[in-house]
């Protein structure tokens, strides 16, 4: 079946990119692999390891030229792992079936049952209701009730969501104005200001839908990849759950999305004047969607239980990382379940130890919505999701995108190659003061990514920081926490993210006024991450600044 859809030829456009760099890509690619192969082995390197780097600077190459699909490039450890013996088939495909895939996966079906019933734009529109009025309350409504759904849906679909509620609202302005203004230089005057407002609002809708992925650890594939990585990199490490991630990002995000909102909307005049038809427009546009549907109520229960589930799986804790005590602030419902297991169904504590995952919630709640029927308007009963529209809607390509990544950081540590990049690393960055060292990564992964896929270069880059973050006595989550944050903070170019080139895309935004508030935005989302990871993740998470903690040990040195 064909789609037509802008989400759709959006798509088709980033697979397709230019077919010159595509050819330059390819060649690159399949030059570097040779180059990297026939070099004679650098002291420390095994030849595993090497056989990796060189299979790594292919998937580099083609990931940043597209010289194929970027989903197709991930699949290529499926097929030269084994045949350069790097991995054994049965060990790298494991990466592709990891827990945190399913944690994606769950999380997006749910996001689809969303959608599906409509409740996304119910709450989008009550937002934009209450909040909306003055040019810059609306631009903020708009950010808020983006950056919220973007928490939880895909920042592609909430941006293509409120893009067209943010088009029909301009319009609607432009012909009440047109019908009531007459003197021509008032024309132009209204003209100039709703110029400024559809600029505000498209990129507001853009930097939004990126700052609310941030906020949790399903927001956006790069967090997945991180929490995958993590658990392939260091399997004795403890787990990062969405307990410990919303009290560190989530007030990352409002602090973007204030500054944004600020560097948005400083020059916008305060009121649009007495025919201002904003909040009677969005009154308008709820009472067509008339009641609730039993749908809509329904998922908004489901999606409210899940929230509650993974946020308070783990216990709420503050550590002192200098005298090592920790204050529990609210317990978590994962050990008393352990316990349970344990207890009544004599489970095997090891076992039960690690038995609940975030991926459990996500999966137990997504397959509640197969077996969960409601009333429809036209008399009958339906399932909540169905599973048509998972095969049909499913980012299929981004699940491969993750489980390549994973594959790449599990090589990473089996042959030693993120030990031996991370000594090489190390060597270079001694003496540098960690804070330094942090915001140096992360100016690296926010630029870097105007220009590349994120996901792919988390997935390239966490495995490299991991070794290097080793090799200097310091706690990995210090440096591989704040690149995989600041990869989701790109805002200066229309191919640095989806919602970018929407938004881009619309007419309303040139690329200068693109580049010029995403610079700024770019350079305070660099100093907000590094400042944050020591003043919160660091208490939150429980990290020293002084010791390598003992899980900290890659394959190598096992």
């Amino acid at each position: 079946m064909s789609d037509s859809s802008p989400h759709a030829r959006l798509r088709d456009d980033f697979d397709r990119g230019n077919p010159v760099w595509q050819r330059i890509g390819l060649w690159s690619g399949l030059a570097a692999f040779v180059f990297v192969m026939v070099l004679p082995a650098p002291d420390g390197l095994s030849p595993a390891a090497q056989r990796l780097a060189a299979a790594t600077m292919l998937m580099a190459i083609l990931w940043v030229s597209q010289a194929i699909p970027i989903a197709a490039t991930a699949l290529i450890p499926l097929a030269i792992y084994p045949l350069l013996g790097i991995q054994s088939a049965g060990d790298v495909s494991q990466a592709y079936v990891n827990a945190n895939i399913f944690l994606f996966f769950g999380g997006f079906i749910i996001a689809l049952g969303i959608e599906k019933w409509g409740l996304h734009r119910r709450i989008a529109l009550h937002v934009v209701y209450v909040l909306g009025g003055s040019p810059s309350r609306i631009v903020l409504s708009f950010m808020i009730a983006t950056a919220f759904l973007s928490m939880w849906i895909s920042n592609t679909a909430t941006t293509m969501l409120m893009l067209p509620i943010a088009l029909a609202l301009l319009q609607t302005l432009g012909e009440v104005y047109a019908a009531t203004e007459t003197l021509a230089s008032g024309r132009q005057e209204i003209q100039r200001v709703l110029s400024r407002l559809g600029t505000g609002l498209m990129l507001g809708i853009a930097y939004s839908a990126s700052c609310g992925g941030l906020a949790t650890l399903i927001g956006t594939p790069t967090n997945v990849t991180f929490l995958g990585q993590w658990g392939q990199l260091f399997p004795d490490a403890p787990s990062v759950s969405m307990g410990e991630w919303m009290p560190v990002f989530l007030p990352l995000t409002c602090m973007m999305l204030f500054s944004s909102y600020l560097v948005l909307t400083w020059k916008l005049p305060k009121h649009l004047g007495e025919h201002n038809p904003g909040r009677s427009f969005f009154s308008a546009r709820l009472r067509e969607l008339g009641k609730p549907s039993h749908g809509e109520r329904a998922m908004l229960v489901v999606f409210v239980v899940t929230a509650l589930l993974w946020v308070f799986r783990t216990p709420l804790q503050f550590h002192n990382s200098t005298t090592g005590e920790s204050w529990t602030l609210l317990p978590g419902w994962g050990p008393w379940y352990e316990s349970f297991l344990v207890n009544h169904f004599h489970a095997d504590p090891v076992i039960a130890k690690g038995a609940v995952h975030d991926a459990t919630v996500a999966m137990t709640m997504a397959l509640l919505l197969f077996f969960l029927s409601v009333r429809t308007s036209k008399g009958g009963r339906e399932r909540l999701i169905d599973w048509e529209t998972v095969e049909h809607k499913m980012p299929w390509g981004i699940v491969l995108l993750l489980g390549g990544g994973f594959a790449i950081a599990a090589a990473f540590n089996e042959t030693g190659l993120s030990a031996w990049l991370g000594e090489s690393l190390a060597r270079s960055l001694t003496g540098v003061p960690l804070p330094v060292l942090v915001c140096c990564i992360c100016l690296m992964m926010t630029f870097l990514t105007e220009f590349t896929s994120n996901v792919a270069t988390v997935s390239t880059f966490l495995p490299i920081l991991a070794g290097t973050a080793v090799t200097l006595g310091v706690d990995p989550r210090l440096l591989m926490i704040p690149a995989t944050v600041t990869a989701s903070c790109a805002f200066m170019l229309p191919i640095a993210t989806p919602p970018n080139a929407i938004v881009f895309a619309s007419g309303q935004v040139t690329m200068g006024q693109m580049m010029r508030h995403g610079l700024i935005l770019n350079l305070l989302g660099v100093s907000f991450v590094t400042a944050l990871t020591f003043w919160v993740l660091v208490p939150i998470m429980g990290i020293s600044l002084e010791s390598l903690p003992d899980w900290a040990v890659l394959s190598v040195d096992r």
